[in-house]
Order: C-alpha cells, then structure tokens, then sequence
C-alpha cells in the first residue's frame, strides 16, 4: 500500500505533463473510449496508452470494458490532497504578504 505522501507523489508526476493534463481536461467532459482520446493527440495510440497508464497509478482516471472498447473516466477525488498541500503554501504566501504589506504601511 502506498504511502499518502507516494500517492502526492504519483499525482504530481502525472500532473508535469502537458499531455497528461490535457487528457485530463479531455476528460472533464465525460468518459470517453481510449481511441477517441488517443484520436485528439498528434501520437501514436501506445504513446497515449502509455500517458494513460501513469494516470491510472495515480487514480485520477479509472478504466472499464465495454466490449471491445476501454472507455477512461476522470477521477478528480485525489486532485483534493494536492489541493490541501497547495493550501498550506497558499496561507503561508498570504501570511507573508499580509507582513509585507504592514512593513509597507508603517514606513509611509
């Protein structure tokens, strides 16, 4: 079993490509076939089989059969523990700024 920090881990991994977050905003839209997805990216269908497959090892797409078809879903629940860790970096820059900006004011 993974660790949370792993998972936070995997998730940024799969979040530094561009290609990968454009699956996901691809996917924001509604489930969709491997083969359509793979059909909006200038590679090949492996190249983009590949892109999925760190989505999937970070949970933020699942996949299921539908015949011959894999359809992808977004998962977007794990985005929440990179949310909280951003948020933490978020009061800690408004904590800053607010001392910056009373520096400022009471050098006037």
């Amino acid at each position: 079993m993974a660790t949370r920090g792993q998972e936070v881990t995997a998730i940024f991994r799969a979040l530094a490509d561009p290609t990968r977050r454009a699956i996901l905003d691809r996917l924001r839209r509604g489930e969709s076939p491997v083969g359509n997805i793979a059909g909006e990216f200038a590679m090949s269908r492996p190249a983009v089989s590949k892109h999925l497959r760190i989505l999937r090892q970070a949970r933020l797409v699942s996949e299921r059969q539908d015949g011959r078809q894999r359809i992808c879903t977004l998962r977007a629940e794990p985005l929440r523990d990179v949310e909280f860790w951003l948020s933490q970096y978020r009061s800690y820059w408004q904590g800053t700024l607010r001392r910056l900006a009373r520096h400022v004011e009471t050098r006037r």
